[in-house]
């Protein structure tokens, strides 16, 4: 009955409900959080059932289309340009339209559903993701609506390796194995992934796999399946220095440690360089990094410790100070980084993880843009350690979507307070009570 009251919530979720109704949105996304525990708390010990609830509520939205993120037509305007031999990266779908270039198919609809601030910029998306947009527009035709359907089933068949390689990892630290359905049955997950079709979980099934190949001693395939996360989302760059004490542990001798995770990086770097090197180009690094650069130096969304600074800039010079900060953030994020691995120092994989953990946590902590769907990485890491925090966030990132109203977009800036206060509330009282008691 939990199940059956999830998916009709989940129907509603997909078919009834839009944007700008925040109310039916928190209303739905509470119930459904709700439900989510009960059934893993019912049901820890029978994980065939967990996993077959987890692909109903997947099958609800498998003919929907994404109501809270409008970023799927941009994954299949790529696609199109990339069937048809064209270079994604080298133009952005408001200069095709202009030069009157007509061979996508459906353009105008396209150009218009991604809206006018996506069209305006280069694409961001590396090869992996391009790779399965592409697919949908092979499968798909010439039809949005099918096109949809083929990124859906990709997206459920990652979530479904995910819970694979998952399960493994979590035997292999000897971790009760039902904790990965804290991922595959979340709501957040479900959603953001299955129902908005973001492929942040692709590049989880590539993470998740590359740490079960670490800890099972299979270091080039780790190191592949690394590759591929970065060449899905380039957010997995960030554990790279992590590496270095964790490779230090396992040799006894420092010279092997050393040259293993030489050849573990370059394998990283050969993989992610021959996904994309059809792609390479003067131009399209220029392209490439420029976009990237917008998300530090430009784009604003459900930011916490850059909120803080942003008004303390509007107090002191009497303006966004976005340009410079955007610039010092990052820097900051690398020095935490380089503390962690060589202060910190991952001695075991269990260390590694919540080093991991705690590292991508402070970078969206520092980020001036932080979109619901980016906490799938740090969920997904959550699972392997002691700690819960991510699942608190998971829930309170839905209060970000009070930003799109129906007479626009605005944030309210005291939600996004609540949620963080929230969440590094419950993370202080993990790390400092919790811990002691």
């Amino acid at each position: 009955m939990l199940v059956l009251a999830s998916v009709l919530f989940y129907g509603s979720f997909a078919y009834s409900l839009e944007r700008s109704d925040f109310i039916k949105l928190l209303s739905l996304y509470a119930a459904l959080f709700f439900l989510f525990y009960k059934i893993v708390q019912n049901n820890f010990g029978n994980l065939k059932f967990l996993f077959w609830a987890g692909i109903a509520m997947r099958a609800i939205f498998l003919f929907a289309i994404p109501n809270l993120s409008q970023d799927f037509y941009r994954f299949l305007w790529d696609g199109r340009l990339l069937m048809q031999g064209i270079n994604p990266y080298l133009t952005t779908p408001d200069t095709f339209a202009a030069l009157g270039m007509s061979s996508v198919f459906q353009s105008n609809e396209l150009i218009h559903g991604m809206g006018a601030l996506n069209a305006s910029h280069f694409t961001n998306y590396p090869p992996v993701a391009q790779f399965c947009y592409a697919l949908a527009a092979l499968f798909g035709g010439k039809s949005i609506f099918g096109s949809v359907i083929i990124l859906r089933l990709l997206i459920i068949a990652a979530d479904i390796g995910t819970l694979f390689f998952g399960k493994k990892l979590l035997e292999k630290l000897k971790l009760p194995v039902h904790h990965i359905f804290w991922f595959f049955l979340n709501p957040f997950i479900i959603i953001e992934l299955t129902g908005n079709l973001h492929f942040e979980g692709v590049m989880v099934l590539f993470l998740v796999g590359a740490l079960y190949f670490l800890v099972s001693k299979k270091w080039l395939w780790s190191a592949v399946f690394l590759g591929l996360s970065v060449g899905t989302k380039l957010i997995p760059l960030l554990f790279l220095p992590l590496l270095l004490p964790y490779f230090l542990s396992q040799f006894p001798a420092k010279a092997a440690a050393i040259t293993k995770l030489t050849v573990y990086y370059l394998t990283v770097l050969a993989t992610v360089l021959v996904l994309f090197a059809p792609f390479l180009s003067e131009a399209f690094i220029q392209n490439f990094s420029a976009t990237i650069s917008l998300y530090f130096t430009s784009f604003e969304f459900n930011a916490s410790v850059y909120y803080l600074i942003r008004w303390i800039g509007f107090e002191t010079v009497g303006w966004n100070i976005i340009g410079t900060v955007g610039k010092i953030l990052p820097v900051v994020v690398i020095l935490f980084l380089l503390y962690l691995s060589f202060i910190k120092k991952a001695k075991d994989l269990s260390r590694l993880l919540v080093l991991m953990l705690f590292g991508i946590c402070f970078y969206y902590l520092l980020s001036t843009t932080v979109h619901p769907w980016y906490l799938t990485v740090p969920l997904a890491l959550s699972l392997f350690t002691r700690y819960r925090f991510m699942l608190v966030w998971s829930f309170m990132v839905v209060l970000s979507y009070t930003a799109y109203s129906a007479t626009g977009f605005k944030e309210n800036l005291w939600l996004v307070a609540i949620e963080y206060f929230v969440v590094i509330g419950f993370f202080v009282w993990e790390i400092f009570w919790k811990n002691r008691k």
